[in-house]
Formats: structure tokens, sequence, C-alpha cells
């Protein structure tokens, strides 16, 4: 048996990891297809938000992260759809305040310490068998939602005012894909760091976007980049002696930096044919 097969830890990590795997690139899909990306970092620092507050009370770190994420992404969407800001502008607030919050907190606190620098850049220490079944119910959610919205969301996606004339509820259905991102950066924190996560709802995406055709063929393969990506990571990670979160996201950019490579050799070959 492998050595790293042999450490419970590590099977927790590797359980997470292909967990954040499928989850990430399943709604980043949408998130990247809405040119709404910048959601992830501006979520992700009002996570980092929350665990700063969490640490310095002393009270669930990640409780209080979930529910500062999911606070802002409601209050994005709310700004967004009543037209009181504009998306991007919106979202800049949001992230710039926060993150002035985090370091004012963190500065009252003492500055930086090990269960923060964690939560940052991921632990694969301190995934717990809690995390993992948060992950998996939320897995089962974001899956059933995209399943049953599946076409909605695209028509979302692809022009948000033709769905609302359409019938479309764009304004729930927006709300909740913004409140389900929240919570998937939240839960995700400690596999690959509330600094990253965003990395992942992105790049697997535009992997699919480059080398598969039609909207369902470029979920399911990014989900399978997602899914290789935290596997291949977490095991570069355990023999090389590195940071899980970086390793995740340096293998997921090598498969967009391929992927790319890819997509011009066969550009070139068929502009060559014609």
């Amino acid at each position: 048996m492998p050595a790293i097969l042999q450490y419970e830890f590590m099977l927790r990590a590797l359980a997470g990891g292909v967990l954040v795997g499928v989850l990430a690139p399943v709604l980043g899909m949408f998130v990247v297809l809405r040119r709404f990306s910048l959601i992830a970092d501006t979520l992700a620092h009002v996570a980092l938000m929350g665990v700063a507050i969490g640490l310095a009370t002393r009270f669930l770190p990640s409780v209080v992260a979930l529910v500062a994420a999911t606070s802002g992404a409601i209050i994005v969407e709310r700004l967004r759809a009543q037209g009181r800001l504009p998306g991007e502008v919106a979202l800049a607030v949001v992230l710039y305040g926060a993150l002035a919050i985090a370091v004012v907190v963190i500065g009252i606190a003492g500055g930086f310490n090990v269960d923060l620098f964690s939560f940052l850049f991921g632990s694969i220490l301190s995934v717990a068998p809690l995390d993992l079944w948060l992950l998996a119910a939320l897995t089962v959610v974001v899956l059933l939602f995209v399943g049953v919205f599946f076409v909605d969301l695209a028509q979302i996606a692809f022009d948000d005012d033709l769905a609302r004339v359409s019938g479309v509820r764009t304004d729930w259905l927006n709300l909740a894909l913004a409140v389900l991102t929240g919570a998937t950066i939240t839960l995700s924190m400690r596999v690959v760091g509330v600094l990253l996560i965003g990395a992942m709802l992105v790049i697997p995406v535009l992997v699919g976007l480059r080398v598969a055709r039609g909207l369902r063929a470029a979920v399911a393969t990014a989900v399978v980049v997602g899914v290789f990506s935290a596997i291949a990571g977490l095991v570069f990670a355990f023999y090389g002696d590195l940071s899980a979160g970086g390793a995740i996201v340096l293998t997921a950019l090598a498969l967009l930096i391929l992927a790319t490579l890819w997509n011009r050799l066969r550009h070139r070959r068929r502009a060559a044919d014609l």
C-alpha cells in the first residue's frame, strides 16, 4: 500500500479534495459564464473576515466564516439586483470592506497565528470528519440544485435579461448561486485555503470551456480537472512537503496551460487544412 494511504489524515484530505474538486467547478461554471469571477475572491475575503472575528472571539471560526460569507453573498446580490451598484462595483465595495475589517481584527488580536494560516492556505492536518460530512452534504445540495435548474442557470449565464423575460426566476436563482458559492468557499478552506479556493472555482472551468463542446460536456470536463488537480496536488504536497492548497492550484494551472496549448494547436491544424 502506498505510504500516502497509510495515514488517516491523508485519507481525509483526499476525500475532502475530491469533494472540493467536484463542488467548485460545478458552481464555478455558472459564475465564470456570468463574468462574475470576482465574487469568489470577494466572498473569500468575507470568509477571511469571519475567520479573523471567530479566532479573536474564540467562537467557532468556521461557523462565523460561513455566516459572514453567506451574508456577504446576499448583500452583493441584493446590491446588484436592485441596481444600487453595478455588479463589479458591489463586489469591490464588499471585498475591500471585508478586507479592511479583517486587517483591523487581526491587528487587535495580535497578528497572524498558526490557526489563521491554516485557514488562509489550507492544512491537510486540520481536515476533520465533520468537515467531510459538511462538504459531502453541500456537494449533494449543489448537484441537486444544478441538476434541477440547469437549463435556467444556463439561460441566466448567457443572457440574464432574456432569461427574466422568458419567465425564469433570475433573482432567486442568482441569490441561491451566490449563497452556495459562499458556502463552498467557507467549507473548502481547510483543504485549499480561503485565498486559493477562488482558483478552484475558475481554473478547472476555463479548462473545460477550452477542450469541451457543449455546456454539459464543459461542466463534466471541469469536474474531472478539479478532481484530478485535488488528488495530484495532495500527492505532490505529501511527497514533496509542499503546501497542499498551493500544490492543488498549481496542478490545475498546469492543466490550463496544457489545455490552452492544445487548443491553439487544434486551431492551427484546422486553419492549415483549410
